[in-house]
């Protein structure tokens, strides 16, 4: 749904105004001179506590605080703890509750003053060291020496602890490359920038505006360094929910946050997929998701009657268009209030009998929710939202704002009481509606309105007249208190708004007191997580939940879009620098708007998108109220392109499924970027147009207005071209090359060692997942000898837990290798009872890269000859086409081999083999 500050952002001239307030008003000597370690001894809990006594104070920004404690743990062997909070009183800090992770000791009064004999702290991969008059500190890996974290630069000024301005700043190698500080729309791609703009402070400002704070709070970083021809990746996470703005110039990086505490955590990786591993462990493991959701969905603001999407439904499958999902936005409300059906044009009756229709097909449907509480004594939601006492305050009263409904309170999720009564209400909208999952928009929170308002009296809020974000309560500014204005202001929406613009007040109470100040980044995380909560105990069913709002955590408990993005090349661009972020922030599942929120995509533009969005982890098509329509039936060549891509994807659900539980397991992205697979590959460091899935699957799409080719980054090795297998290109040292692209053609290649489970297909994952499986194994083209690797997670797909063990669950690991002129493929099945009782079968497997003209012979299956399995299988061999540069072109020839019409079983281990003849005798 669009936002108010959508179109208001969008035509300011921004520039100007950007460079300006970014620019710091004060150095940090001025702001503060530092602190001085004064004891340092070892705590109960296995980590060191130290106090810091500041050397002088300033008054910029408000006085120091006086005394602080320093606490450093190694909480895993690759994972360093380094706190400072004040010494004599508790701040905010993340609620461990809402974050759970180790509790460092609790601050008291008595200050120690033990010597400070401790000269560093060291683990078993990563060392802290420091220096005492002025306190710094710096981490460093054990393997290598390598500085990751330095405190100590002359080049800026000392740590500065201030009750709402905190700095500190560290030292980069020039060869470090940054990725993560969001969420943002980074115009250059995703390798971070210097001197661009990165605040953190959760807005709904549209994701058309760049380099600008959005939706979600993510303030961790990767940094990734070669360092001769050795790559080594690291993780650095603030973790503090208050605004601030970082500053990276390149040979540095500055925090200026505005509260809270430092609560730095460093993971020692070395790989990115080590970092991401690490990252997730601290903040939790991304969700499971259901099979169904990695279809394609199908949204639109504007779908004004049931008619509407039943007809949207019907056209995709008359297209032959695959659509597991149908959504709707807040079309099926009764006056835009949660919880709520419009029986006049979403009559109950007819509603319940199209998605018992549509449920029997395998279909799903999704409905939106946002936070706001329309004020309104006869809506039963606020009845009881009253009665339980669930909303923020302001003075002892109901915090006012407008979204949609008009005058709204907003719950708090920071109260138990909160969580409880909002399950409540899912189950009772459940019970009206069977919804299949909640999409939770507007929860940065959004508001209409700025300041303090009353509902105007003789006169109707909202209008009905005009837009709906036009702001219709009476509202003055709120000012007197350093909460609302406080002294240090961060570049909120890219304008340095005042913290509390369209957004809740930022002086208003949470539960226990929380001033919004300091929860303001973690409402949609809290709404996230009583959602959650209030659909798994529904029918304790895998919840599937899509939020606009993130935090650190979030990814733990649902899916995330990017939010409202605009029809236009550059916004397709930014997509995949979005989504790839994401992956690191532990939020695998992501995706865009595909074709684009508003306006109107043209027909190319859409084309093109849906050969990128076919590809996201969650592949959405959305749209605008004031848009035309854009579903992928509208033009015939967009449904030709949405029939090749989305074609593609549907055969290669079993592969997403398997790299979604290796997300739940690992926090490995599902989408990444190409340094993920190739971290010595320098010249994929920046690289933001193509992007893998999992380890192995690389999109490289069209992405800018009439081009019919592209030039991708292929790094060494041998790819080969999903579409026509028989297509590879191979490098020895890594190139671009040009490659077709017409309209309705998406390059997709698979890379060397890899065996890709995938199926039939379909326009429906549920009819999709009981069709036959083939295995693609590929191999270095023309290689001699070679091994390759794949995995298949299959499951219940609904169960709460995504794991073994359950008896509805199985996991196989490939094998193939070749060698000695034999081919070999085996597997290792565990838990293999629930894929047998499914009666899933591989029923081909198709070879690539072999060396040599001839067809497989002698083939054996579990060591019986071929022909005892029977006079189904056929065999066939096709030669390779190399597109590659002519200083590498035909040094051997290659075939791939296909093996067709078998029946070996996906739950039982199998092995088979054939040596590679030069006649068509099998």
């Amino acid at each position: 749904m669009a936002s108010p500050t959508t179109i208001l952002l969008s035509s300011l001239p921004l520039l100007a105004t950007l460079i300006l307030c970014f620019s710091p008003i004060h150095s940090s000597n001025t702001i503060g001179k530092g602190y001085r370690l004064i004891s340092v001894e070892e705590s109960p809990d296995g980590g060191f506590i130290g106090y810091l006594q500041v050397n002088q104070k300033t008054n910029i920004y408000g006085s120091d605080i006086t005394t602080l404690r320093l606490y450093v743990k190694h909480e895993t062997d690759t994972r360093l703890r380094v706190h400072i909070t004040d010494a004599t009183k508790q701040r905010w800090e993340v609620p461990y509750n809402l974050l759970p992770r180790e509790q460092p000791p609790p601050v008291r009064k008595v200050i120690g003053k033990s010597p400070t004999t401790v000269q560093k702290i060291s683990g078993s991969e990563l060392i802290f060291t420091y220096t005492k008059d002025p306190f710094t500190f710096a981490v460093t890996r054990r393997s290598n020496g390598q500085t990751l974290f330095n405190t100590s630069s002359s080049t800026f000024g000392q740590m500065v602890f201030k009750d709402q301005y905190l700095e500190i700043s560290t030292s980069l190698p020039k060869e470090a490359s940054l990725y993560g500080l969001g969420e943002n729309s980074q115009a250059k791609g995703i390798k971070l920038v210097p001197n661009e703009p990165y605040t953190l402070y959760t807005e709904d400002v549209s994701a058309i505006n760049l380099n600008t704070d959005l939706y979600g709070s993510h303030p961790v970083y990767m940094d990734l360094r070669n360092v001769g021809g050795k790559a080594y990746a690291h993780g650095v996470l603030l973790l503090n929910s208050n605004g601030m703005d970082v500053f990276y110039r390149g040979t540095s990086l500055t925090y200026k946050v505005i509260g809270g505490v430092f609560d730095f955590y460093f993971v020692a990786g070395p790989s990115p997929l080590d970092v991401v591993d690490q990252y997730t462990e601290l903040i939790g493991r991304p969700a499971p998701m259901p099979y169904w959701s990695l279809g394609f969905h199908q949204c639109r603001w504007g779908y004004r009657n049931l008619s509407v999407v039943e007809d949207v439904v019907d056209n995709y499958k008359k297209a032959k268009i695959p659509l597991d999902v149908i959504w709707n936005d807040d079309d099926h409300m009764d006056a835009h209030k949660d919880f709520t059906l419009n029986n006049i044009s979403y009559p109950r009756a007819k509603l319940l009998k199209f998605l018992d229709r549509i449920h029997k097909m395998g279909m799903k449907y999704i409905v939106i929710n946002d936070p706001g509480i329309g004020v309104n004594a006869s809506y039963g939601v606020y009845q009881r939202a009253m009665a339980n006492d669930v909303f923020i305050k302001y003075e002892g009263k109901p915090f006012l704002a407008q979204v949609w409904p008009g005058p709204v309170y907003f719950p708090d999720f920071l109260n138990p009481k909160t969580v409880a009564w909002w399950g409540d209400e899912i189950r009772r909208f459940h019970e009206l509606v069977p919804i299949d999952g909640l999409w939770i928009d507007m929860n940065e929170v959004s508001n209409f309105c700025s300041g303090l308002c009353t509902i105007p009296k003789g006169k109707q809020c909202p209008s009905g007249e005009g837009p709906g974000w036009i702001c219709c309560l009476d509202c003055k500014n709120i000012t007197k208190t350093r909460w609302d204005d406080p002294p240090y202001k961060i570049n909120a929406t890219g304008v340095t708004a005042p913290v509390g613009f369209k957004t809740i007040a930022t002086s208003a109470l949470h539960y226990n007191g929380v001033r919004e100040y300091d929860a303001h980044s973690l409402y949609g995380f809290s709404e996230t997580i009583a959602t959650h909560k209030g659909l798994q105990s529904i029918k304790g069913k895998r919840p599937f939940i899509l939020s606009r709002s993130t935090f650190v955590g979030s990814g733990r408990y649902a899916a995330h879009w990017t939010g409202d993005n605009k029809g236009t090349w550059q916004s397709l661009r930014v997509s995949i620098s979005t989504m790839l972020n994401f992956g690191i922030f532990g939020v695998p599942m992501v995706g865009s708007d595909i074709c684009g929120f508003y306006p109107q995509p043209t027909e190319e533009l859409c084309n093109r998108w849906i050969e990128v969005g076919a590809f996201y982890p969650f592949s959405r098509d959305h749209a605008n109220y004031y848009s035309p329509r854009q579903e992928l039936y509208q033009w015939d060549t967009v449904a030709k392109s949405a029939r090749n891509a989305l074609g593609m994807r549907y055969k290669l659900l079993p592969y997403l499924y398997t790299l979604s539980y290796e997300a739940h397991m690992t926090g490995a992205p599902m989408a990444r970027p190409l340094f993920f697979s190739f971290p010595e590959y320098t010249k994929c460091y920046g690289l933001s147009t193509q992007f893998l899935l999992g380890t192995s699957l690389m999109i490289s799409p069209v992405l800018k207005k009439g081009r019919t080719q592209v030039k991708p980054l292929f790094p060494p090795g041998s790819w080969y071209h999903m579409f026509d297998m028989t297509q590879a290109v191979v490098t020895k040292t890594g190139k671009r090359v040009t490659l077709p692209a017409p309209l309705n053609f998406v390059n997709v290649h698979l890379y060397q060692n890899t065996i890709l489970p995938m199926q039939q297909g379909g326009l429906i994952s549920k009819e999709a997942r009981t069709t036959p499986f083939s295995l693609v194994i590929t191999f270095p083209a023309g290689a001699t000898e070679g091994y390759a690797t794949g995995k298949l997670y299959l499951d219940e797909d609904e169960l709460p837990e995504m794991k073994l063990g359950n008896g509805q669950s199985t996991y196989v690991d490939f094998y193939a290798s070749v060698g000695n002129g034999t081919v070999k493929m085996w597997s290792q099945v565990k838990e293999g009872k629930f894929a047998l009782s499914k009666g899933w079968f591989i029923e081909k497997v198709s070879v690539l890269g072999l060396r040599g003209v001839g067809v497989a012979s002698e083939i054996e299956i579990n060591g019986s000859p071929i022909s005892k399995e029977g006079e189904k299988i056929e065999v066939s061999s096709k030669e390779h086409t190399y597109v590659v540069g002519l200083e590498e072109e035909g040094e051997n020839k290659s075939v791939m081999v296909e093996v067709k019409g078998l029946e070996m079983l996906v739950g039982k281990d199998f092995n088979m083999s054939w040596k590679m003849g030069t006649d068509g005798a099998i």
